[in-house]
């Protein structure tokens, strides 16, 4: 079956990324549109202006950034056709969310795929 991932924007591309869709808010630096190979822009799934602002991708924030980050996610009303497009991409290949932070182990593409797993 295939998976959903996740990776940083730029990592080198693979064709085991599958559909490739970018989760954040703002375009990564250096990244030249055309080259980026993304399949997608999902903006509306990104953590807001403030709530990234507050994260800053520090761990000690990152329980009370996960709590805040499900919050918007469960009130946002874009994420049941976002839920929806991404297991309807699953029956195809894999899915990759994108993201440009430095902190590989802390940062919001991981809540986006827990989060979105827990729907299923």
């Amino acid at each position: 079956m295939n998976e959903i991932k996740i990776k940083r924007v730029y990592k080198e591309f693979s064709e085991e990324d599958g559909y490739r869709i970018l989760v954040d808010r703002l375009w990564p630096r250096g990244i030249a549109k055309e080259n980026a190979k993304i399949d997608q822009w999902a903006k509306v799934v990104s953590p807001s202006t403030e709530l990234r602002k507050l994260f800053n991708h520090d761990e000690n924030t990152m329980e009370e950034f996960k709590k805040r980050y499900y919050d918007e996610l469960d009130s946002n009303k874009d994420t049941v056709e976002f839920i929806e497009q991404i297991k309807e991409k699953l029956n195809e290949c894999n899915v990759t969310f994108l993201y440009a932070s430095k902190n590989e182990d802390v940062n919001h593409a991981m809540v986006l795929k827990e989060w979105i797993e827990e729907q299923f």
